[in-house]
């Protein structure tokens, strides 16, 4: 049997008419950590909105299996339900319903069963505790009054309780402070040790990977992916940048 989780094949991929993505190819296996890397622009974060199955990403060429089964043409939510989480870059408030509620309610969608209270509650004091985040804020308004770095260990948190199969994290790490961003990396590696997991972390900063254990690094240039490598390549990014790539086709 077959160990790959996602296989993305030749996709293209338009937001408002005008295509981003061209052609991508790209596998990730059970229990693998992927990075992709590019300058800003590049086509990172279409590519993470349309495995997600964001309706303003409109793939207009190419599939995406997952667990074998081509979900090209499923919601966003029927994804959600199979196993796919997407962290935003910039995590939207929802007035009017609490981490909590919302947490709860993801899971009981995901497991397709009621979760008793208490049970929940111990699971997620447990999960705030190593994330440093205070109880009080599993009663307070998905996001609202939240810092930055608030709103990126709320992520994690429903990451940690969610146990998705595959994680994609859409520049965690932007914007956060030096302890923010170990806060959020210690997160990461704990979700790591699960090895039928997987991660697809985008980023264009290499904070965040100091302390992970990688297995395949991709450069996305102009919506193409121009090179793959093993961890070593996020060190020739930090020395050599992306000027490099800028011109290079694959």
């Amino acid at each position: 049997m077959s160990n790959s989780l996602i296989q993305i094949n030749q996709l293209t991929v338009c937001v408002e008419e005008k295509e981003i993505l061209h052609g991508v190819d790209l596998e990730i296996k059970k229990g693998e950590t992927h990075v992709l890397m590019g300058p800003n622009g590049a086509g990172k974060s279409t590519l993470g909105y349309a495995l997600m199955g964001n309706p303003r990403y409109e793939i207009s060429g190419g599939t995406i299996y997952f667990h074998g089964k081509d979900v090209t043409a499923e919601s966003a939510d029927k994804r959600a339900k199979e196993g796919m989480f997407l962290s935003f870059q910039n995590p939207l408030e929802v007035p009017g319903l609490s981490l909590g509620s919302f947490i709860r309610g993801a899971l009981e969608q995901r497991r397709g069963c009621r979760i008793k209270l208490w049970d929940f509650k111990k699971e997620l004091k447990q999960y705030m505790e190593f994330l440093q985040i205070q109880e009080s804020y599993a009663d307070r308004d998905l996001n609202v009054g939240f810092s930055g770095g608030e709103k990126k260990k709320a992520e994690i948190l429903q990451l940690l309780m969610m146990k998705p199969d595959l994680a994609i994290l859409d520049e965690t790490d932007s914007g956060l402070d030096v302890d923010a961003v170990r806060t959020v990396s210690k997160g990461v590696r704990e979700f790591q040790k699960d090895k039928d997991r997987s991660l697809l972390i985008i980023t264009h900063n290499t904070r965040i990977l100091e302390k992970l254990d990688v297995d395949y690094t991709h450069i996305m240039v102009n919506g193409r992916i121009v090179k793959t490598g093993d961890a070593s390549l996020v060190q020739e990014i930090n020395e050599r940048g992306f000027e490099a790539y800028l011109n290079q086709k694959q």
